[in-house]
């Protein structure tokens, strides 16, 4: 009989590559996830897992016991939910883990729903970028991430996560004052290809979206200064040291004194927020009043 706790295990190394990150992430010592691994081959009868000095990967019968073990897991999580509904679960603890402007958006004006609508829900709220919030999920540190599509992204189809799609929003450019183009009503990126920028760090999913509107626009940007804080960003223009793009939703109540924001020419970058829970979470009685809730914060985009 295979143990699912076991199979949890075997998830974790295989989306975090090594038994140390695996460890970590799930709370536990590394030579007690190598046992469990070590019991689970046992029990399948199978070498499931290769060690190299570079990590841990998987064999191919560990590839095969995975692809079961991620609907094994998503039924899992079925049953918890139609349990907690037979017994009528509504009240609880979830904990949401959402990136900055995220929280402001949609997570803090679901939060202040859930009180009046569902008073037995208690929200907690860890503030976590969406590369983060997601591993953070499956590793069960959390219970709903609100995330960005980036490069690298588990896709919507993702057998480990079920997605909810939220709002989209557009980046602006931000430039200095005293920029050529300062007055021009829309910005061309093509015309920013020789200026210094400004933006994210690489890994933060807005530096994907930067990055990759300058591709398109022809050119690579020249990323001199770097800061996962917008305010930052914003400040480093104020101050001639280059030009961004910044999230619309993020420029709202930040002093602009300095810079002039204005739109993209052509099709604008854009990012697109969504919920993601594990796979057979989303009908929970104490998670889908969430979701439910961030759906309805979320401000009328595209996507909706």
């Amino acid at each position: 009989m295979i143990e699912a706790r076991r199979l949890h295990i075997l998830r974790a190394v295989a989306d975090h590559r090594t038994v140390t990150a695996a460890a970590a992430a799930l709370y536990l010592t590394p030579s007690a996830v190598s046992q469990q691994l070590t019991a689970l081959e046992q029990e399948t009868g199978h070498k499931l897992v290769e060690r190299s000095a570079r990590g841990v990967r998987l064999t191919p019968a560990g590839e095969i016991l995975l692809n079961h073990t991620n609907a094994i897991l998503a039924q899992l999580e079925r049953a918890a939910a139609e349990l907690a509904a037979y017994s009528s679960g509504s009240a609880g603890t979830v904990t949401v883990a959402s990136f900055a402007t995220g929280i402001a958006e949609v997570v803090a004006p679901a939060v202040a729903s859930l009180a009046g609508s569902a008073p037995g829900i208690r929200i907690r709220v860890q503030d976590a970028e969406g590369d983060a919030s997601l591993p953070m999920v499956l590793d069960r540190q959390v219970d709903v991430a609100v995330a960005v599509e980036y490069r690298g992204a588990p896709p919507a189809d993702d057998p480990r996560l079920a997605h909810v799609p939220l709002y989209a929003e557009p980046f602006d450019a931000v430039v200095p004052v005293t920029h050529r183009l300062a007055e021009t009503p829309e910005v061309p990126l093509s015309e920013l290809a020789k200026d210094p920028w400004i933006g994210p760090y690489p890994g933060n999913p807005c530096h994907d979206v930067v990055v990759l509107a300058c591709e398109n626009a022809g050119f690579q940007p020249r990323l001199e200064h770097s800061s996962d804080d917008f305010r930052a960003v914003v400040a480093l223009a104020a101050a001639d040291a280059g030009v961004a793009l910044v999230p619309r939703s993020a420029l709202r109540g930040m002093d602009l004194a300095g810079v002039v924001v204005r739109p993209v020419d052509g099709v604008a970058p854009t990012r697109r927020v969504f919920a993601a829970v594990r796979r057979g979470a989303e009908e929970h009685p104490l998670i889908k009043p969430v979701l439910d809730a961030l759906q309805e914060a979320a401000p009328a985009s595209p996507t909706r």
